[in-house]
């Protein structure tokens, strides 16, 4: 959360920004249920920015529904000192999230504010909004893989350039740390990550650690840790989006990494039912079905002169429940999924990718048919052996049954081997497929 003097100081500077411009109609306070501000005589439009009148200064805070006359508002800061009767001003302009290369490097909230104490922003393009949607039939085909450095999904889950996939997986399994590996190890010219609903700790850890000075330097971080409102998580995710697409503008490729879209989901529901919308599924409200579609369509390969995002977005699976509703509805709407394993995890197997769950969909238009053969031989041979290992544990499989059993049960060891990698090791793209094509002759050469 802002310092109070960093925030008064951004709120003069939307000040200024608004010079001579009035608002038509301000309107007080009348109520404040929660973190929902309710207020009486206000002109304002849904997603428009207001400010609020309190005792330790104003502050921000954004329309999200009204009744008949009543405004519902939701604050990007503590409401502490907030009193009854506080006059409501809708801002007919406001600045919004700063857009320029001088991001790269740097670290800023949910509404493009500075968090790492090296000053504001230069900047000329603001973005308040969501971006201008590119129609499907102009985007480029998804034809070129893209490097990220981790050898599982390099060779068997291989992603294309402007590809949007999922990363599921419950707490505790290693996502954190897989997001680190391909940040260190993409051939993307810039790399973009929202840490939305995350401790704080672990967004300091994922800065200074797992991203490391070499991936900072040409890496824009968001950060919207669990203790902001809901508004600022929401925004986060969707500010993060806003500086890939910048990027992707700008003719680069943008590696987009969001954690969590759970995070996201979750923060929308708040929002929704707070302002009365009735809730669905496992207490998510229609609206949150909604805007997942819209916030993943962004991404992905642009027209033209355009670049690409290639975009990763965690999924938390509650309970290690992959039909969560949030899991269900984001496997729908994305290119395919990489499931992390609890099972892999715990016996120290990482990355702990689970390749027999996991899929790319657009793998075989961005890979040769030899490539796709290889990938899937492996696949085959590691799911016959874990269809088959409790047989195998208790000596009850008799070997020559089955000889595709019996060549997995030889090349197991080697197939681990080939999927582990070291957390700070770096696979380029060509090793993995020649330590595949290694792995595989001697499978063909033994069926």
């Amino acid at each position: 959360m802002a310092e109070p003097a960093k925030l008064q100081q951004f709120l003069q500077q939307q000040h200024q920004f608004i010079q001579s411009s009035k608002p038509a109609v301000s309107g007080r306070l009348v109520r404040v249920v929660g973190l929902t501000l309710e207020a009486t005589g206000c002109s304002a439009a849904i997603g428009q920015a207001c400010l609020v009148e309190g005792a330790r200064g104003d502050l921000l805070a954004e329309v999200v529904g009204f009744a008949q006359d009543k405004v519902f508002l939701m604050p990007q800061e503590d409401i502490e000192g907030v009193v009854p009767g506080a006059r409501v001003t809708p801002l007919l302009q406001y600045k919004g999230v700063p857009l320029s290369m001088s991001l790269l490097g740097r670290v800023i909230d949910g509404v493009g504010r500075p968090l790492d104490g090296k000053g504001p922003i230069a900047a000329t393009q603001f973005s308040s909004g969501k971006g201008k949607a590119i129609n499907p039939l102009h985007r480029r085909p998804i034809k070129q893989p893209l490097d990220v450095g981790v050898r599982t999904i390099n060779a068997i889950l291989t992603v294309g350039k402007g590809q949007r996939m999922g990363l599921f997986a419950g707490s505790g399994v290693g996502k954190s740390v897989l997001l680190g590996m391909m940040t260190r190890g993409t051939a993307a010219d810039v790399i973009v990550v929202g840490l939305v609903g995350e401790r704080g700790r672990e967004v300091k850890e994922f800065i200074d650690e797992i991203l490391g000075e070499d991936g900072k330097s040409r890496a824009v971080v968001v950060a919207a840790p669990a203790d902001v409102s809901p508004l600022m998580r929401l925004k986060g995710c969707e500010t993060a989006v806003q500086v890939a697409e910048y990027f992707r503008d700008q003719g680069l490729d943008v590696l987009l990494l969001i954690d969590s879209i759970t995070r996201y989901a979750q923060a929308q529901r708040e929002i929704a039912l707070a302002v009365g919308e009735p809730p669905a599924t496992k207490g998510y409200p229609p609206s949150v079905f909604a805007k997942l579609p819209a916030l993943v369509e962004r991404a992905g390969n642009g027209s033209g002169h355009q670049g690409s995002i290639t975009a990763f977005y965690t999924v938390l699976s509650e309970g290690d429940d992959l039909q969560d509703p949030i899991a269900d509805a984001s496997r729908a709407i994305l290119d395919g999924h990489i499931v992390l394993s609890r099972q892999l995890a715990d016996a120290g197997h990482f990355p702990a990718i689970d390749i027999e769950k996991s899929i790319s969909r657009v793998m075989p238009a961005v890979t040769s048919e030899e490539h796709q053969l290889l990938a899937r031989s492996i696949k085959q041979l590691y799911a016959s052996y874990q269809q088959s290992k409790d047989l195998i544990a208790i000596g009850a499989y008799v070997r020559g049954s089955d000889p595709q059993l019996d060549l997995a049960i030889q090349l197991l060891p080697r197939i681990n081997q080939f999927l582990q990698q070291g957390m700070k090791d770096v696979v380029p793209y060509d090793d993995c497929l020649s330590a595949l094509s290694q792995l595989a002759p001697n499978q063909r050469g033994r069926a």
